[in-house]
């Protein structure tokens, strides 16, 4: 599947599955927008590819002010959106009792709320053009629950909901909607977790590894950014409706529908 001369806005892409999913993209001819909140990585980022494949936005997505201007600066310049990815993300752990409010917050902000002010941002672009693919990064816990993620758990499967909902109404415009749901992919975040939960749940590193990450999966293995951006690629230049309002599992079999 191709994207020539697509544009795609791809939010935390300056590194980790954000940054996999534009470097596919840009293989599939696409322009990617670098939508970052740190503005240095960002432009790093857009560098690898060049000025005329992808530019670098600053948005932190929390903010409606910076996601409603960092959308106008893509639109000025390429004159369209195609796709968006809303794939900003933290993790914070702690069991529910323990949670503090304020770390509830961030994490339903960052995942939630910014896949809410994207999609509102590009969807007035997609409808004028009649056409569009938004993407949320989901996840296993899209479908499934953990301990001590209580935030993340609630806003993954939040993401389900808002994306039928942009499915329904957008499909007479042309917009479709989809979730990606991965399982562990590698990345500095999922490392960040690792001793977290070693700590709170009194076992080992590699026993998280073993047991709570890789454990449902069939091969033991972890999730790559490959895998990932290509079900991003999938979902961004599918040709019709026909693929609208779903969430696809990406996962060795963690989760399975």
């Amino acid at each position: 599947m191709q994207l020539t001369d697509k544009v795609s806005i791809i939010t935390g892409a300056a590194s980790g599955i954000g940054f996999g999913i534009a470097k596919r993209f840009v293989a599939a001819g696409g322009k990617v927008a670098i939508a970052d909140i740190n503005m240095d990585a960002a432009r790093k980022a857009a560098a690898e590819f060049g000025e005329d494949r992808a530019m670098a936005v600053e948005m932190d997505v929390t903010s409606e002010a910076a996601v409603n201007a960092g959308v106008k600066t893509v639109a000025d310049r390429w004159g369209r959106i195609d796709v968006l990815v809303s794939n900003a993300g933290v993790q914070i752990v702690h069991p529910v009792e323990q949670f503090p409010f304020d770390a509830w917050k961030k994490m339903l902000a960052i995942h939630l709320d910014g896949a809410f002010l994207t999609s509102r941002a590009v969807l007035p672009y997609m409808y004028e053009q009649g056409s569009g693919s938004i993407i949320f990064q989901g996840s296993v816990h899209s479908k499934l629950a953990s301990a001590l993620k209580a935030p993340y758990v609630t806003a993954k499967h939040g993401l389900l909901g808002l994306a039928r909902v942009i499915a329904k109404e957008g499909g007479e415009k042309g917009v479709r909607a989809n979730v990606i749901c991965p399982g562990f992919v590698r990345t500095p975040l999922v490392d960040k977790q690792i001793p977290e939960q070693a700590e709170n749940l009194g076992i080992s590193e590699e026993e998280v590894v073993n047991d709570i990450m890789l454990g449902g999966t069939v091969t033991k293995e972890f999730t790559t950014i490959e895998d990932v951006a290509e079900i991003a690629l999938l979902f961004a230049a599918f040709p019709s409706a026909a693929l609208t309002g779903q969430s696809l599992l990406v996962s060795h079999g963690w989760c399975m529908e």
